[in-house]
């Protein structure tokens, strides 16, 4: 007998497993499926060289959602938050800029470079603060239409207009700074510090295809700034056993729930009758039936690869066609003989358990960008830089460690060549600009694995590899992500939903996206 279930999630990403806890948390009959051995998307922790595990794509944690982890009851299913208490800004010079979770040393130590940044810096926070106050409640809001008369829909809208008129002039006209600047020009009007500036800068740039002088970064910067951890915005931190320890809680959450959780499972299509989804396809020709299909994919692969184009309305489909993924990163996971030494501070102190950045200034960012621009890698990239294996020993064998390379820019699209032949060539840029910072680098380096957006899109499905599933810019944000008319995480095909990071609120792991699509599926279900 064919099992028939309430509802199919496809791809075990962080998304798709929120998104199938919570619907079996309310009772229903749910399959998740995934086309890899693991579970987790870019959420994975992967032994590549023995002995030393990888946070192989993403590798950091900020922006899940304290409610998904208070609701799922993360913790006792083996999820630990290990905090980056600080960050490490190396400069050419031998000098350096390093910021921590103590806010007083942190003052002293920007004083050291400007005394006017350090009185700025202050302020700033502040700001900064009420800044992620403000857009926190959009994160756990549906998108409302704003062309639709739905009475329901219009409340929605007066209830955002009312909230943004509540949070004061002064703070009001900050966030439509942030809405359309710059993060370099945001920036330019507190600080002076290069590296200072840079290093914040980067926080607009990372998984987009702009440079910190590109309008609409700000808000990149922002949506970072709403990292949270026990309440502290902000606050980043590392999972147990990598970022594969979270998806590994989230699923084992989902089966508590019942929920169902098959690997090796590639969907190949949606299986529909009429204009109603009544199941999927797998690769291996097997067909599933359920009343609800949900999908965690990107819009590209949601819409245009898995249903039949006659069943979407032809302006949605352009919609879809013309949404903007432009990978721009690569990753680069290096297993290390002994501690990396950093020329601007020898030995083994409390830097090396934090974040590094490789950003010394905005111009240094801007002509990485501007590499990429014409179809080119940066050759002396920014690099975000985490050693997991400082945080949590268990990550590599003891004296050895492992460094996650988060590296910016690196084009979809080639104008030279092609990934296939000049991946190394990419990781020798890498390990070249790194060596420039940590001399001995090269004389510890044991194995390194180069992960270009063509790896990342071919391992994890992830269009073009980006990593939000679709570009973090103001024409994709709100109700026009994935496309106007369908924020709501519904689609044209009844009883087909969406939940990936292509969906409001975006990317990161916030597992906002998978949480409110549930919440969507069970108010239509009248649950």
């Amino acid at each position: 007998m064919t099992s028939r279930y309430d509802v199919i999630v496809i791809g075990a990403g962080h998304n798709g497993l929120v998104n199938a806890a919570y619907l079996a948390r309310a009772g229903l009959k749910v399959l998740v499926l995934e086309q890899r051995e693991i579970v987790g998307g870019a959420t994975v922790t992967e032994e590549l060289f023995p002995g030393y595990k990888y946070s192989v794509f993403s590798y950091v944690v900020s922006i899940l959602r304290p409610e998904i982890i208070q609701d799922l009851e993360l913790p006792r299913h083996g999820l630990t938050l290990l905090p980056l208490p600080s960050t490490l800004t190396p400069l050419p010079n031998g000098d350096y800029l390093y910021r921590d979770d103590d806010h007083y040393h942190t003052l002293r130590e920007i004083g050291r470079h400007s005394p006017h940044d350090a009185e700025a810096y202050e302020e700033y926070g502040h700001a900064m603060y009420f800044m992620a106050k403000a857009i926190k409640p959009i994160l756990r809001m549906v998108p409302s239409d704003p062309s639709s008369l739905d009475p329901r829909e219009l409340k929605r809208l007066a209830d955002l207009g009312s909230h943004f008129l509540g949070i004061g002039e002064d703070n009001l006209h900050t966030l439509i700074k942030l809405m359309t600047m710059s993060s370099a020009d945001f920036l330019d009007e507190w600080f002076d510090t290069e590296p200072l500036k840079a290093t914040m800068a980067a926080s607009g740039i990372i998984g987009t295809f702009m440079g910190p002088r590109s309008p609409g970064t700000a808000y990149v910067l922002l949506h970072h700034y709403m990292g949270e951890i026990d309440g502290v915005y902000r606050a980043w931190g590392f999972a147990k056993g990598g970022t594969g320890g979270l998806a590994e809680a989230i699923a084992s959450s989902a089966r508590s729930f019942g929920a169902e959780i098959r690997t090796d499972s590639p969907v190949v299509a949606v299986v529909t009758r009429g204009n109603k989804a009544t199941g999927v396809a797998l690769e291996d020709g097997t067909e599933l039936n359920a009343k609800r299909v949900v999908s965690s994919l990107d819009p590209r692969r949601t819409f245009l690869d898995l249903v039949p184009a006659d069943l979407l309305p032809s302006e949605f489909v352009a919609d879809i066609q013309r949404f903007r993924f432009r990978g721009s990163s690569g990753k680069v996971n290096l297993a290390l003989d002994a501690a990396p030494e950093f020329t601007c501070w020898p030995g083994n102190g409390p830097h090396l358990r934090g974040a590094i950045s490789i950003s010394p200034s905005i111009d240094y960012l801007e002509r990485a960008y501007d590499q990429a621009k014409y179809g080119e890698f940066s050759h002396r990239p920014f690099i975000d830089i985490v050693i997991p294996s400082m945080i949590d020993p268990d990550m590599a064998p003891p004296g050895k460690h492992v460094m996650s390379c988060f590296v910016q820019y690196a084009p979809y699209e080639l104008a030279e060549g092609d990934w296939e032949t000049r991946r190394e060539e990419f990781g020798d840029a890498v390990i070249d600009t790194l060596s420039e910072y940590i001399p001995n680098l090269k004389d510890i380096l044991l194995h390194r694995q180069v992960l270009t957006p063509l790896d990342i899109e071919r391992i994890t499905g992830l269009s073009e590899g980006n990593i939000f599933q679709g570009e973090l810019d103001l024409s994709q944000l709100f109700f026009l992500r994935p496309a106007a008319g369908y924020a709501n995480y519904r689609t044209p095909i009844r009883g087909y939903y969406q939940c990936g990071s292509g969906t409001h609120p975006g990317g990161g792991i916030t597992g906002a996206p998978g949480r409110l699509a549930a919440l969507e599926i069970l108010r239509d279900l009248g649950l």
